[in-house]
């Protein structure tokens, strides 16, 4: 078979692209929920979620160059890496409902539970991911018809997280919903006596109206909290009855209170969507096929493996880039939510905005492979991450009431910022023919142990990040007071300091050496390589 001029089907890309989809399900719903679920849903302090994420990626490292090295060597009637997406497909389900449940523990415990939990998600995503990215090296030796391939995994990755991001609040509303008894009596113009109970006990409750308009403040002296706020949080016990006064809207009635049981809504949630996730990667097996082998002559040399990657200059400067832009892209989606909960005052209309970005994402994906081949992926990813970069910046300048601007500025900088990832697994494949074109052997799989280590490692410095900057304004997720304290973090983590990042990411990728010139050399001449040795057995 001529591997240059081999174009894989419509139907072979959008099934290779589900995995991706899967993978979005998993990694956009915790880079999005999880910190926010950690500290205002389970009661984790942030600066110990932040730290959470940066121990358990940064201990990915050597996970990923494992798996890296499995992949290579393993060997099955379906290949070397299609084996792994089916294998990894119900754990990895699996264990992202786990993180998303919240056993009856005491702090001690949280703490445990959540580390546990994490760590063996990324160790399962780890199993999953690097074979699945090595996969897309294998399928074709046509570097362009690969970046064509990686434009289709990136709409796959961008719908799964459009999937998990626009329908996620709207899931915990309808499973947390609990059914309470409500009177409601006007106690005044636009004020009104809001009592709820219910028959079960309710661990984390969240009252708002349904339009997020009133605020709610404590009736009586159930508690010392005397801040008005948009929602509320509390523990309710079953058939005790808990007041409120709600302000700022006309016409309240029962229909307009909503009352979730958090816990319950994120659990159920992510049950349903890691059905999603363990279907499309059995999917992705079952339709993608394996056709790039290593050089017949390559023995199993794990040193010159090693050898090999440490010498592969494009190969270094992707892992640097990756881990950059994974870092702005992850810091990005983790403060989303809670941007849209505590500045904006409207949970639910983050919904709307990610699955806004998500679209933006799927035409920024859509449209790389044709910029690419005027421009070269290398000068396209510059121009690209500095663009959006600036463009997320003018957040900054955003109050509360400019909703379509934030969306305008939102949309255009997730439009540039989604070209980043669909050239970065690209490129991988071109570092992975670069270092067969140099040294006459391939390890496919430890090379693609750069994108899944750089995903990780990316969100775990985000999350770090995210972290120590809220914890800098003393944010509590169910503390009001300290809430409406730590806005101006929450602005600058939305808005400027991913602009820095972006501006760092596109000064390395200067230093990349593999132009299209170059690229289109290195495919002819290993495609003449692949077709002697065919013709000699």
């Amino acid at each position: 078979m001529n591997l240059k001029k081999h174009k894989l089907s419509v139907l072979e890309k959008v099934g290779y692209a589900l995995g991706d989809g899967a993978a979005n399900i998993a990694w956009r719903g915790v880079a999005t929920f999880l910190f926010i679920f950690y500290t205002d849903v389970y009661g984790l302090n942030p600066a110990s979620v932040g730290l959470l994420m940066l121990i358990a990626r940064s201990s990915d490292g050597l996970s990923d160059i494992l798996m890296g090295i499995v992949g290579d060597r393993t060997n099955s009637k379906y290949g070397k890496f299609r084996p792994w997406i089916l294998w990894t497909a119900v754990p990895l389900a699996a264990t992202l409902s786990l993180l998303f449940t919240t056993p009856n523990l005491g702090p001690t415990g949280k703490i445990i539970y959540a580390y546990t939990t994490y760590i063996i998600f990324t160790l399962l995503y780890t199993a999953n991911n690097i074979p699945y990215g090595a996969l897309m090296a294998v399928m074709t030796g046509d570097d362009k018809e690969r970046t064509s391939l990686g434009s289709f995994r990136m709409v796959g990755a961008f719908a799964g997280g459009m999937l998990v991001q626009g329908a996620m609040l709207f899931l915990v509303a309808h499973f947390g919903n609990v059914n309470p008894a409500i009177t409601i009596a006007q106690i005044g113009q636009k004020q009104y006596r809001v009592t709820v109970s219910s028959e079960i006990d309710v661990a984390n409750a969240n009252i708002k109206t349904v339009n997020g308009i009133a605020t709610f403040v404590w009736e009586g002296t159930n508690t010392t909290d005397t801040e008005p706020a948009k929602s509320i949080s509390f523990a309710m016990e079953a058939n005790k009855e808990y007041s409120f006064v709600a302000a700022g809207e006309t016409d309240i009635t029962a229909e307009s209170i909503s009352l979730i049981n958090q816990k319950k809504g994120y659990r159920d949630s992510m049950y349903l969507l890691s059905v999603f996730l363990a279907i499309f990667m059995v999917l992705t097996f079952l339709s993608t096929k394996e056709r790039v082998k290593p050089p017949k002559a390559q023995k199993s040399n794990l040193k010159a493996d090693f050898k090999d990657l440490i010498r592969n200059k494009p190969w270094v400067i992707l892992l640097s880039i990756g881990l950059i832009f994974n870092t702005y892209n992850s810091i990005k989606q983790g403060i989303t939510v809670i941007y849209f909960t505590h500045y904006l005052n409207n949970q639910l209309l983050s919904a709307s905005y990610l699955v806004a970005l998500m679209l933006a994402s799927i035409a920024g994906a859509m449209i790389t492979s044709s910029i690419s081949k005027k421009i070269g992926k290398k000068m396209l990813f510059i121009y690209a991450i500095l663009f959006s970069g600036a463009v997320n910046a003018l957040l900054v300048f955003c109050g509360p009431g400019d909703v379509y601007g934030i969306f305008a500025i939102g949309i255009v900088s997730e439009l540039a910022a989604a070209i980043s990832p669909t050239l970065f697994f690209a490129m991988l494949g071109d570092a992975a023919d670069y270092s067969e074109f140099k040294n006459g052997r391939r390890a496919t799989g430890l090379i693609y142990s750069a994108g899944s280590f750089a995903t990780k490692f990316g969100g775990g410095i985000a999350g770090i990040i995210i972290g120590f900057v809220l914890a800098a304004f003393n944010y509590s997720g169910q503390d009001h007071v300290a809430i409406q304290g730590a806005i101006p973090g929450i602005i600058m983590l939305m808005s400027w300091i991913p602009a820095v990042i972006a501006a760092i990411a596109a000064a390395v990728m200067f230093m990349y050496p593999l132009n299209q010139t170059k690229m289109d050399q290195i495919t002819i001449e290993l495609n003449s390589r692949r077709a002697n040795e065919l013709s000699i057995n």
